[in-house]
């Protein structure tokens, strides 16, 4: 019995902290199944059918592997979004020239589908790994471009000053200095970035089928089985979710100093 209380207390603050959004996804799935019930159509399963059927996908080994491999692959393409597109940002951020330089061609390609650029990526590269995580990373770049330059215009000139003073280099003041100061908006393209990550995954594997939840999504469509559709769609938005909200408390978990700078908060 004692065991059971912590755990009942548990359940409890998580009912508290989401109950709102824990009823709208139950109001959603009734109006679901009674959409199902009246329709009866064969392309629009019964969420009672769908939620039965996730089980069934997330028990085959084969399928468990292929959505582990669209999660590496998104991880790739986040990484190297990471590596590359905040430090360019940041040093956007900071450099008038090099804004003018980039900031045109940013602009350009941020309206295109990077999905659509796939088919010649694959001319290039195949259709392995390597041309999905090339997608997802041209697809994260944009937003962690544009949040960590407008981070980076955002730093108070007196802290660039103190450590010109205290004798740091670029680089130095870049990560030490720069990164910190705006780490605020970074976290904020991050999550940006992450939503888009998912969905240029997705699009990538849909395209060039090998494997990933991408592919299964489209072979269930491919032989009608569309309980499978529609559950392989609920995983994806599970893990969008929960992706989210991993991004989020480490967004806070980062920032949280930031909220005492706001304008208005009290010490």
């Amino acid at each position: 019995m004692t065991r059971g209380l912590p755990r009942l207390a548990g359940l409890r603050q998580v009912w508290r902290r989401n109950w709102r959004t824990l009823l709208a996804c139950a109001a959603l799935l009734l109006l679901w199944q009674a959409a199902a019930l009246w329709l009866k159509m064969e392309e629009l399963p019964s969420a009672w059918e769908t939620l039965r059927d996730v089980p069934v996908i997330l028990s085959n080994g084969e399928d468990v592997l292929g959505i582990l491999a669209s999660l590496r692959r998104m991880a790739l393409g986040f990484g190297l979004g990471l590596l590359i597109a905040v430090p360019l940002g940041l040093a956007m951020g900071r450099s008038k020239p090099l804004a003018r330089l980039l900031n045109p061609l940013t602009a350009l390609a941020y309206p295109v589908p990077k999905a659509a650029l796939m088919p010649i990526i694959m001319l290039w590269l195949g259709i392995g790994d390597l041309s999905k995580v090339l997608v997802i990373f041209m697809g994260v770049s944009l937003p962690l471009l544009y949040h960590s330059s407008q981070g980076a215009e955002q730093v108070d000139d007196k802290l660039i000053w103190s450590a010109q003073a205290m004798g740091m280099g670029r680089a130095a003041r870049l990560l030490r200095v720069i990164l910190p100061a705006a780490l605020p908006e970074v976290m904020l393209g991050c999550r940006v970035a992450v939503s888009i990550a998912l969905i240029t995954m997705i699009s990538s594997e849909m395209i060039a089928r090998q494997n990933g939840a991408g592919n299964l999504l489209f072979n269930a469509m491919d032989m009608a089985i569309y309980t499978d559709v529609y559950a392989v769609i609920l995983i994806i938005a599970v893990i969008g979710v929960v992706l989210d909200v991993l991004m989020e408390r480490l967004r806070v978990a980062l920032t949280h100093w930031a909220d005492t700078l706001q304008p208005g908060s009290t010490s």
